[in-house]
């Protein structure tokens, strides 16, 4: 678990110095397209924002991967688990009545 955790904690900590690196050069990117016409800038505008939110989508993903591999090491209840857990608790107390 410990080591899951640890992995989780660098996994964002490098994600964050990722998107850091990739704003700065976004932002020098943007500099020199300052005397380019207003559609070239929106263009590099929109395709900043583009490859942001697919940047957002891996890394929500491989969080989501790291801690489904963490609940399963710890063998924690899932939402399905709970869930059947409820519906048999309601049915046995359904055969007692």
């Amino acid at each position: 678990m410990k080591d899951k955790l640890e992995q989780l904690f660098y996994f964002g900590l490098g994600s964050a110095l990722m998107a850091k690196e990739k704003i700065e050069q976004a932002g020098e990117a943007a500099r020199s397209c300052s005397g380019e016409s207003d559609r070239k800038a929106r263009e590099f505008f929109d395709q900043a924002v583009s490859k942001g939110s697919e940047e957002r989508e891996q890394v929500k993903g491989r969080i989501k991967e790291l801690l489904k591999e963490a609940i399963d090491e710890l063998g924690l209840a899932t939402r399905t688990d709970v869930e059947a857990l409820r519906a048999e608790v309601a049915a046995l107390r359904q055969g007692q009545s």
